[in-house]
């Protein structure tokens, strides 16, 4: 794996990275004006956060005159994949479809990802299994088994 490393953004590094991408790089006064209109956060709070992310290799950042601007290193898509995949690898092989559901039920999707995953599913259901083995356990402890 490389030194860039998504999984390790805590949820207040997202929020900066989230502008930092939107905006495909920015200063820090305008991460610092952006970041204050959606939550509460002092500068020093926003500045800290800023450092720890460039330390993290999530972003690079040079100076241009007096400003400090900053670019990331990861694509956001790559980002989220990488922290989801992270995520899902921690759950059973069981439950990871019930953990899809639920989030589907929730979430606001465009007509368009909706098709899209509606063309997988489709894909998908030629080939998927009846039902998806548990790997909580070694394979040959069948006592406990989801």
């Amino acid at each position: 794996m490389s030194e860039i490393n998504a999984t390790k953004m805590s949820p207040a590094e997202w929020e900066l990275m989230r502008i930092i991408w939107t905006k495909k790089g920015a200063s820090s006064s305008e991460v610092i004006e952006l970041m204050q209109e959606k939550r509460s956060w002092t500068e020093s709070t926003i500045k800290t956060l800023l450092r720890r992310l460039v330390s993290k290799k999530m972003l690079t950042t040079h100076k241009d005159g007096r400003k400090f601007i900053y670019h990331p290193t990861i694509k956001e898509k790559d980002a989220m994949n990488e922290t989801v995949s992270e995520l899902f690898e921690h759950l059973c092989n069981m439950k990871k479809g019930q953990v899809i559901i639920n989030l589907l039920s929730k979430l606001e999707l465009s007509k368009n990802d909706i098709q899209k995953m509606q063309e997988i599913l489709v894909k998908k259901e030629q080939f998927a299994p009846k039902m998806v083995s548990c790997d909580c356990l070694p394979k040959e402890i069948k006592d406990g088994c989801c």
